[in-house]
């Protein structure tokens, strides 16, 4: 029992002191092996074994090709399609905000990467209609969360390779929650827009449309190309992540001709910068995983859990709890190291669907990356807009109510989640 409480306060105060995660993961882990003697020399060949996976090469991979759609224009064209079909209804552009989120997640599978694509162009519009600053602010970050519940989902590739369930699977399975997700967004968006007088712009004519249509055509196949590829047969998750590279190289450069030397260079900079920032808390993590387990950590805390109760349903609700304190507190890849192994004996113990479950989760932790300290979107939306945090934490309470709501329908029925896969054969 020692170790399991020197293994979590050595960490809590490490984070407490404002020390970075991957940091506090990794001195943790070194910590603990120094001082249980499991051999300084494990550190290097695990540290190498947390990256060197092939399903993780999509995660770079994906994040290039979220860059390079963004960068290429294609978020532009795909607003301004959807504003000229929604038109003057009340919390019109608060509706293309989530409709363009949900086609953009499609692409990038970043959540901090699609708060930053929709704020780019939609904060400054949307403040220019009358749209309050908080509310615009909190509406674009809750909207970028969905990227990681809707594939190709970065998140889903990481919670595929801890737990060596189908990625293909989790990927079909975030589409039916993901999107009754963006539809619950919709009602508070709505509600507050028309009780503010927000409204949208004008209805587009058919000629207007037609043309916009043309060209965000591109943008709006980027997700049909990829998961087809997918499920057809064609391509595995990873391949389908080089594919999406190229294909936004392809339009960038022969369709839209938008990428310049200057701007390849500057996509390809901030891509190495973001795989290399994820690649680090990916190997710290690993190794943390990897120590707690060693130490009979995660199966001490795991057995801790099941006997408090033998109801599977409490057992589910206090799990979820405890995920959501530590979404406000952790970056979403450290959680699933971290809390995993804990959590998959209880997930065998209940039997538990894990393509379900990996769901559940991953929506919880959609929800953290919009709830305070620890809100990585809300950072994001906070540098774009120039607003101070505390703004935009009062105007995203509602946000974070109806994500609620969508997780407590996902864990009550969860042939929404198992609908997709098992009419694909991936279960």
């Amino acid at each position: 029992m020692e170790s399991v409480i020197l293994f979590f306060v050595v960490f809590l105060v490490l984070l407490l002191l404002g020390i970075p995660v991957a940091t506090s993961l990794g001195f943790t882990s070194i910590f603990l092996i120094w001082e249980y003697n499991l051999g300084i020399a494990v550190i290097g060949p695990n540290f190498y074994a947390s990256v060197a996976k092939f399903q993780l090469l999509a995660l770079p991979f994906f994040i290039l090709a979220g860059l390079i759609l963004d960068r290429c224009g294609i978020s532009k064209r795909l607003i301004h399609l959807v504003s000229l079909l929604v038109g003057p209804i009340p919390g019109g552009l608060a509706v293309v905000t989530i409709i363009v989120g949900v086609v953009f997640a499609g692409i990038s599978g970043s959540g901090p990467a699609d708060t930053a694509a929709l704020g780019v162009i939609l904060y400054p519009a949307m403040v220019a209609m009358g749209y309050h600053k908080g509310y615009t602010s909190a509406l674009i970050a809750s909207t970028g969360s969905l990227a990681i519940v809707i594939p190709p989902s970065i998140a889903f590739i990481i919670y595929g390779v801890i737990t060596a369930t189908s990625v293909p699977a989790l990927f079909a399975a975030g589409i039916i929650p993901g999107i009754i997700t963006a539809l619950l967004l919709i009602v508070p968006s709505c509600y507050i827009a028309q009780k503010h007088g927000w409204k949208g712009e004008r209805w587009g004519t058919g000629k207007e449309i037609w043309k916009a249509f043309k060209e965000a055509i591109w943008g709006l196949l980027a997700p049909a190309v990829i998961l087809s590829g997918i499920y057809g047969g064609i391509f595995t998750a990873t391949e389908a992540a080089v594919v999406a590279v190229f294909y936004g190289l392809f339009i960038g450069i022969f369709v839209y001709r938008s990428l310049t030397l200057e701007i390849l260079y500057g996509i390809f900079r901030d891509a190495v910068l973001s795989s290399a920032v994820v690649m680090f808390i990916v190997a710290f993590a690993g190794l943390f995983s990897w120590t707690g387990s060693t130490l009979g950590v995660m199966d001490k805390t795991a057995a801790s859990l099941l006997s408090l109760s033998t109801n599977p349903f409490i057992i589910l609700i206090l799990v979820n709890v405890i995920l959501f304190i530590a979404g406000m507190l952790m970056d979403a890849i450290s959680i699933y190291y971290v809390f995993l192994p804990i959590l998959i004996p209880i997930m065998n113990h209940f039997q538990w669907d894990p393509i379900w479950f990996g769901v559940v989760m991953t929506l919880n932790l959609a929800i953290g990356q919009i709830t305070p300290p620890v809100a990585v979107n809300l950072y994001v939306i906070a540098n774009i807009a120039d607003l101070p945090l505390e703004t935009i934490s009062r105007s995203v309470v509602p946000f974070v109510a109806i994500m609620l709501a969508a997780l407590l329908v996902t864990m009550l029925f969860p042939s929404l989640s198992l609908y997709l896969p098992t009419l694909f054969g991936l279960r």
